[in-house]
């Protein structure tokens, strides 16, 4: 059986940041942290339409997370693309942040009871301790030394690499690429239903940046 060689564009190479279609606990509003829970209907749906705005894209490469609305999320993507053989690398780095004693809890809830402030320092801040859990810092701190050693090694040789992880580890990811300050990150909202598309020189360097499906809702889901 003869397979179709890879093609691979050594002038220029795309890294495509994508977080999981929305859950069943998402819908509900609820912390899902590392809880396994699988995508919700409209989810499925969001997925679909991540991998119709990538079609142009011949992805060579696929990481994702250990929890399993990531996955399920690049197999709809996968098959979007007509990508049926493409197998993806899945490692708990790009897990989502651990929620510690918030994870089930409904954000909206927790928000009422303790106020807008102190709301947004445990669901957006950089380094805000949550008991048993983690913050972005920690998400970080696994998710660009992941990206370091496999993924941009990669994309210097011109390869296209396709990541699906969840809010926090995307974010992580993005503050590393754009270089964003820990206070501006706050601020950083990755929407579902988005595609973050990076496009790099031979040199492995940013080119430029495009988002493509653009969420109004972000942030308030």
């Amino acid at each position: 059986m003869h397979t179709k060689p890879e093609v691979v564009n050594h002038s220029f190479s795309r890294l495509i940041l994508v977080r999981h279609g929305k859950s069943e606990w998402n819908k509900l509003g609820l912390w899902t942290g590392w809880t396994d829970v699988s995508l919700a209907e409209e989810g499925i749906e969001e997925a679909r339409r991540m991998g119709g705005f990538i079609k142009d894209i011949d992805i060579h490469e696929a990481h994702v997370s250990m929890l399993k609305r990531a996955q399920q999320t690049f197999d709809e993507i996968k098959t979007v693309l007509g990508k049926h053989g493409l197998e993806a690398k899945k490692h708990i780095a790009l897990n989502e942040r651990h929620y510690g004693v918030y994870t089930g809890k409904n954000k909206w809830q927790i928000l009422e009871s303790v106020g807008e402030v102190e709301f947004e320092k445990i669901r957006r801040a950089w380094d805000a301790v949550v008991e048993g859990g983690e913050n972005l810092k920690d998400v970080y701190n696994r998710a660009v030394p992941y990206y370091k050693e496999h993924i941009h090694p990669q994309l210097c040789k011109g390869r296209n690499v396709l990541v699906v992880a969840h809010g926090n580890s995307v974010r992580a990811l993005v503050k590393h690429l754009e270089n964003i300050s820990n206070e501006k990150v706050a601020k950083l909202e990755i929407g579902f239903g988005e595609v973050y598309c990076y496009t790099f020189n031979s040199a492995g360097k940013i080119r430029d940046k495009e988002i493509r499906g653009v969420n109004p809702n972000k942030g308030k889901v």
